[in-house]
């Protein structure tokens, strides 16, 4: 129990050391403002990466998720149902 209480307690400590500084609170756009460190986007260009990287990881995320829940595995051909259809004599 003491060890999962001081690994809660350094993960608490370590995600509130990751909040921005004054000064790069400061030097932030609007909506990173207290959240990161460092110079945020300096162009369109760096907007326009962050933008396709956010739809691939919600893209990937959706199908997932999608996936996880519902595989669809009811083909016959499913390399799971060849698996379990198969006796080999192995039990």
């Amino acid at each position: 129990m003491k060890k999962y209480t001081l690994l809660i307690l350094l993960t608490i400590l370590q995600v509130g050391s990751a909040i921005a500084c004054e000064v790069c609170q400061n030097n932030q756009p609007a909506i990173l403002k207290g959240v990161t460190h460092g110079t945020g986007p300096e162009s369109r260009f760096d907007n326009i990466i962050i933008a396709v990287a956010i739809i691939i990881v919600l893209f990937t995320l959706y199908y997932s998720l999608k996936y996880l829940i519902k595989p669809n595995e009811n083909n016959p051909k499913h390399i799971k149902n060849l698996i379990l259809s198969t006796n080999d004599g192995i039990e």
